[in-house]
């Protein structure tokens, strides 16, 4: 019966859940908004595209003079270029339009810039005159040095592979942090898009006035398991509709949205690595559940209830504002505070879990205290309903509960 209660319950929350209008307007906004700007860079791409290939294939000449010595007469000419030495008299024609453009080049352009007079051409236009002056000074430094490969160093255009062991093994580095690293993306979205349902959860029934007949006919721990079980169901459903665009835009539009090309067999997947990043986000997830329910059993109201999540929510937040020094410091006092306090130890352990500063004993040790005390609040969650459910107008008070809990327990001890 017990079995068929939480299967009821958890049916019941996910439906009527997934059939309001209001939940997935919200939850296909993120997607939506996602469409919607990537339309608009691929319609951007396309203009500047073409944009770009009209200016090539446009023919500018110019005017300059160089102090430098460094611009190539010959690549100058073939450009459009033209030497001038009266830099007064070539801004005049441009100021008058009898010339479109006149570059002035420093004797060091290491250390002062290129000086760049033109006719107005519009906002994106103009660029065309510093694209222009820019290239004639690489062109004809590339051709005294003479050769191409040194000219590319030259530029910084080289690439560097790293190879990195540790203990005589070689280490993934950053495609190896990639992996881990989605659990705390995945459990700050949820958190952040459940956190109202999670507390609302208890609430509607007690607001409804309907929690007395509920209870008439299920235990108070199904109820709450179920509802915290339809929670993590309604989490992972919109976690994959959030995917579901980038997904997309990945596969069918990479080169129009100009997104680098990830090689995915380079990434590396560390078993334990994954299995602790995944215990830590079930683990977060099912305490920042069970609490936010608890509180929700002690109010009478949402509104009431929200002072309350907020400082929850501060807890789970004040992670990311250490990053830096989780990352650079993770044995420092502070992270381990952030550690082993378990409402911020989810983000901080995920973290140091992803960048490898997490050692086995630590993650057991978190990973126990989240399970732990979820177990606990998840017990508190349903006393708390229990004798709050009919509750309507006030508080609940702890100490009320706990007082009736004892002499319910004394007459079976006598």
């Amino acid at each position: 019966m017990a079995r068929h209660n939480l299967r009821t319950v958890i049916g019941f929350e996910v439906g009527r859940t997934l059939s309001k209008r209001r939940f997935w307007i919200t939850t296909l906004m993120v997607p939506i908004g996602i469409g919607i700007v990537m339309t608009l860079v691929i319609l951007g791409n396309l203009s500047a595209a073409s944009t770009t290939d009209a200016q090539a294939d446009a023919a500018i000449t110019f005017t300059y003079s160089d102090a430098s010595g460094y611009v190539d007469p010959a690549v100058a000419t073939r450009m459009g270029g033209t030497a001038v030495t009266d830099d007064a008299a070539a801004i005049a024609d441009v100021k008058s339009g009898a010339e479109k453009a006149h570059f002035v080049y420093p004797a060091d352009p290491s250390t002062a810039a290129i000086k760049v007079y033109g006719v107005d051409k519009g906002l994106f236009g103009n660029g065309e005159y510093d694209g222009v002056a820019s290239h004639l000074l690489v062109v004809s430094a590339e051709d005294q040095i003479g050769d191409t490969a040194l000219a590319a160093v030259a530029r910084g255009d080289i690439s560097v592979n790293a190879t990195t062991y540790a203990d005589g093994e070689k280490t993934a580095g950053f495609m190896g942090v990639i992996p881990p690293l989605i659990y705390v993306v995945v459990f700050f979205l949820v958190f952040t898009l459940l956190s109202n349902q999670m507390l609302t959860s208890t609430l509607e029934e007690k607001e409804n006035r309907v929690t007395e007949m509920i209870l008439t006919t299920l235990n108070p721990t199904t109820l709450i398991i179920g509802k915290i079980i339809s929670l993590f169901i309604v989490g992972f459903t919109q976690v994959l509709v959030f995917l579901a665009p980038v997904l997309i835009a990945y596969v069918f539009f990479r080169g129009s949205l100009n997104i680098p090309e990830v090689d995915l067999s380079a990434l590396s997947f560390d078993p334990a690595q994954m299995i602790v990043g995944a215990l830590l986000a079930i683990g977060g997830f099912a305490l920042f559940t069970g609490t936010l329910v608890a509180i929700g059993a002690i109010m009478p109201t949402a509104k009431d209830a929200g002072s309350l999540s907020a400082i929850l929510i501060i807890f789970l937040i004040m992670p990311v504002y250490a990053v830096s020094t989780i990352i650079s410091s993770p044995h420092s006092f502070v992270v381990q505070i952030f550690t082993y306090f378990p409402y911020s130890a989810p983000l901080t352990a995920m973290l140091r879990n992803a960048f490898g500063t997490l050692n086995g004993w630590e993650a057991a040790v978190v990973i126990v205290e989240l399970f732990l005390l979820s177990a606990v609040v998840l017990q508190l969650a349903v006393r708390l309903f229990r004798y709050g459910s009919i509750q309507y107008t006030s508080r609940v008070s702890l100490k009320t509960v706990f007082a009736r809990t004892r002499l319910e327990a004394a007459p079976s001890r006598s």
